[in-house]
């Protein structure tokens, strides 16, 4: 988060970088910033192995050229949907992707509510996925929670983004057993 494309400011390259050091695990960067394009070199130099981009115009970006600048470094590409962004903007890119994130909150908060709307979204996404027999991602972040992840799951979503659901537990590992339950 840049403070320009969401008004809050989070980690940037030289965290990944530090977490990349730490881990063998795939580190996944979603960019909610403006001018992704200029960011994602220093990104993927930190060692992201997964890059999502946003599609919004606000984004200020060429989303064609920045997706084929994160395939091009042997990168996971993806580009993410906000509440208020239509399906059909991302249309021409789901063949270039390999994730589509839809947020169910607007970005850039944690601990808003879910947003159930959204899941027509992902049901879309499933649609075309099921059509084209493309090996695409579909990822929903917002207000992740047991009951929400259960409801995107059965609507077509195979990765789930949970924040404050796990940060506000007592017991983390307990919290992500419940959501891991959800299936």
């Amino acid at each position: 988060m840049d403070g320009h494309f969401v008004d809050n400011i989070s980690f940037g390259p030289a965290i990944v970088a530090l977490v990349r050091r730490n881990t063998k695990l795939p580190v996944d960067v979603h960019l909610m910033i403006e001018h992704a394009d200029h960011y994602v070199p220093r990104f993927i130099k930190a060692g992201a192995n997964s890059i999502t981009v946003h599609v919004e115009r606000e984004a200020k970006h060429d989303v064609a050229k920045t997706l084929r600048a994160i395939r091009g470094a042997a990168c996971r590409s993806g580009l993410t949907l906000n509440p208020a962004t239509s399906f059909e903007s991302v249309e021409p890119f789901l063949d270039k992707i390999d994730i589509l994130l839809v947020m169910t909150v607007h970005p850039g908060f944690g601990g808003q509510s879910f947003r159930p709307e959204m899941m027509e979204k992902v049901k879309r996404t499933r649609d075309w996925k099921m059509k084209t027999g493309a090996k695409l991602d579909i990822e929903v972040d917002g207000g992740i929670n047991p009951d929400t992840a259960r409801l995107s799951i059965q609507n077509g979503a195979n990765v789930l983004v949970a924040g404050t659901s796990i940060f506000h537990a007592e017991d983390y590992g307990e919290a992500i057993r419940e959501l891991r339950g959800a299936k």
